[in-house]
């Protein structure tokens, strides 16, 4: 009936394996998506982006809720949806041809139409000429034409867009986002809706007509913002400006990764963010014209960092006591700004101090190598450890930060051979 989505998500949870238990991972998701919409899927690492998507193309049965298309619940791949991948997906030994015809010759379409169909798809995305060249051939963002192509050539009623410019340079992600919409604003494109799951608030507000953030640990809707402007749009204009400080606002309003209740303070999951890039973004807001306080975006833009860049060492900074971040804002504590003025061995003795008192995983494994007479514990030992609350993968990258920050404090080594953390020398850091 007229006015009905052209798809909706009702009350979707995913959930995956661990070695003890499940992990939530989607939770209670509702959303509708209509015919001329782009519509975008925004949030931190951890938040069930791509998950999402994969739901709603039917590749990843969801563990409860359900996905309708057209009326219809989605219960496996769906006629009418495409998607595009981040990674360029395209079979080497096919040429640009093959690759865009795949589909159309897996639908079942003849030889005749789907050379025909398939020619007209990679005209559209400006690749004629290039139609028996292989991929090796290919600059990298020509190949995501051609991944491109491949999704447009079966005609798909919803198109769904899994970071499609991540993995291109900037200059090349711009051309091809650029073109991308003028397709879509000029009809040109036979589609219904797109989904776009980004990491990049920017080409969010530029591409979308609304944005849908997700909170982390488990991904729930956490808003729904409108981008009421026409395009063309100017990045530098002050509505387009404040529709990345609300986004901002939206993803930061609730700093760091929550523990949940049941799970003891060492399973915090800890995101691989390296002391030097703290280092580097205390040194940035401490220094003129933000004097101890700036807005993220700027800095973003200042750094050249996306979202995904930038939000796990400010949340790191915050984890750690050295910054406060929310509504967008990033705002360095009083020992954030000592360190940023501190040298080297100052830095240390700060790094040391807050690591052990804010970060439960880095005190816990120095009071178990202090427990033992020689000092030393495998890593086994604690990635097991972790791995009763976290996925493997979590377990894996949280006991690796661990490692990082209190080599860095001189709280502990690392025995790479033995695969051993062994006690440090520094017994009186910790005071």
């Amino acid at each position: 009936m007229p006015g009905e989505p052209l798809l909706r998500v009702c009350g979707l949870s995913k959930r995956f394996p661990r070695a003890t238990g499940e992990v939530l991972v989607l939770d209670a998701i509702d959303m509708d998506v209509r015919s001329g919409e782009i519509v975008g899927i925004l949030g931190r690492s951890g938040s069930g982006k791509s998950t999402l998507l994969r739901s709603i193309a039917g590749l990843v049965p969801p563990s409860g809720g359900s996905v309708f298309f057209e009326g219809k619940p989605v219960d496996g791949p769906a006629a009418g949806i495409a998607m595009v991948f981040q990674g360029f997906a395209l079979f080497p030994w096919l040429t640009v041809l093959g690759n865009v015809a795949l589909g159309l010759r897996a639908l079942g379409v003849d030889e005749d139409e789907a050379r025909r169909r398939s020619l007209a798809a990679i005209d559209l995305i400006g690749l004629d000429g290039f139609e028996s060249a292989y991929p090796r051939e290919l600059s990298g963002g020509m190949q995501q034409r051609v991944g491109f192509a491949r999704a447009l050539v079966v005609d798909p009623t919803l198109l769904l867009m899994d970071e499609p410019f991540s993995a291109l340079d900037v200059l090349t992600a711009e051309t091809l986002r650029t073109d991308f919409l003028d397709l879509w604003t000029e009809s040109k494109l036979n589609i219904g809706a797109v989904i776009l799951v980004t990491h990049n608030i920017e080409e969010a507000v530029f591409l979308c007509d609304r944005v849908i953030v997700l909170s982390t640990n488990p991904g729930r809707v956490q808003a729904g913002l409108s981008i009421g402007m026409p395009h063309p749009r100017d990045r530098l204009s002050a509505p387009f400006r404040q529709a990345v400080e609300d986004i901002y606002a939206q993803i930061t309003a609730r700093p760091g990764e929550p523990v949940r209740a049941a799970e003891p303070p060492i399973a915090r999951h800890l995101r691989r963010v390296s002391v030097n890039a703290m280092a580097g973004l205390l040194e940035t807001v401490a220094a003129a014209p933000h004097r101890g306080r700036a807005d993220l975006p700027e800095v973003a833009h200042l750094l050249h960092l996306e979202l995904d860049e930038l939000l796990p060492v400010a949340e790191a900074l915050h984890l750690l006591g050295l910054a406060d971040v929310a509504e967008g804002d990033i705002v360095l504590t009083p020992a954030g700004l000592e360190y940023a003025d501190a040298d080297t061995q100052e830095r240390k003795q700060i790094f040391c101090t807050h690591a052990l008192r804010s970060v439960a995983l880095v005190a816990h494994i120095r009071s178990v190598l202090q427990a033992r007479p020689n000092g030393r514990a495998p890593r086994v030992r604690f990635e097991t450890e972790l791995e009763d609350h976290l996925t493997e993968q979590y377990a894996r990258e949280t006991l690796d930060v661990a490692i990082d920050w209190g080599r860095y404090a001189e709280l502990y080594e690392y025995d790479d051979v033995s695969e051993s953390l062994v006690l440090g020398p520094q017994a009186g850091m910790e005071s």
